[in-house]
């Protein structure tokens, strides 16, 4: 949560606003990281961060899934702005655009902030509490959407 003091004095409680990227290969698997230990506790994630001051979402989108996974991709559409603020494992009422790409370029790459890069399939998918966000419940909306497709994107 962000407090904020504004020109008249008065304050407010507002909230962030992050990215993910929904990396989809051919084989119809998902990429996912696993976050280094002292960033979420080595759970897992859909690539993604904040969005920066003067940037777009989907270069946001882009930025970081290059900066967490070394790879390229393209933005295919967006998938689900998940506003609710009652998310289960977020504790800032975090605003998540999160949108499907495609890999283009670049090579799995680990960092300071990932220990793990890994394709999954909707059978292998890491259980709920091996997740540090709530983005397995977006994974299994993609993989239903795959099967009879929907109105998107989802909003809450």
């Amino acid at each position: 949560m962000i407090v904020c003091e504004f020109e008249d004095g008065g304050e407010a409680k507002l909230r962030h606003v992050t990215v993910g990227a929904i990396a989809v290969n051919e084989k119809k698997k998902v990429l996912l990281i696993r976050r280094a230990s002292k960033h979420r506790f080595g759970k897992y994630s859909i690539p993604g961060g904040f969005l920066d001051r003067d940037e777009d979402a989907k270069a946001a989108t882009l930025r970081e899934l290059r900066e967490e996974t070394g790879y390229d991709a393209k933005i295919n559409f967006l998938f689900r702005v998940n506003d609710n603020p009652k998310r289960p494992k977020e504790d800032r009422q975090n605003v998540d655009l999160l949108y499907i790409v495609k890999i283009t370029n670049g090579k799995p790459t680990l960092n300071k902030e990932v220990s793990e890069i890994k394709w999954f399939s909707e059978a292998d998918l890491p259980e709920d509490e091996d997740f540090a966000f709530d983005h397995r419940d977006t994974i299994i909306k993609y993989f239903q959407y795959l099967s009879r497709q929907f109105t998107l994107p989802i909003l809450g």
